[in-house]
């Protein structure tokens, strides 16, 4: 799978880091991360956290 955050709109919720905390992390800066192409075996979660981000920043795609 693929993610891809519109930093642009990303207001820094953390919902996604609570949700995929193996995937969403804020660095020092509050500044979100995130791995691009994490784990198949972590779709649920991601799709979750995805789901909850209130400003609908984060796009998951197939591979």
């Amino acid at each position: 799978m693929q993610i891809t955050v519109d930093m642009d709109v990303c207001a820094s919720h953390g919902n996604c880091v609570f949700a995929a905390p193996e995937t969403f992390s804020f660095d020092d800066d509050d500044y979100l991360r995130y791995e691009s192409t994490p784990d198949e075996a972590l779709r649920d979660r991601v799709e979750k956290a995805a789901a909850s981000c209130p400003v609908r920043a984060i796009t998951v795609t197939a591979p």
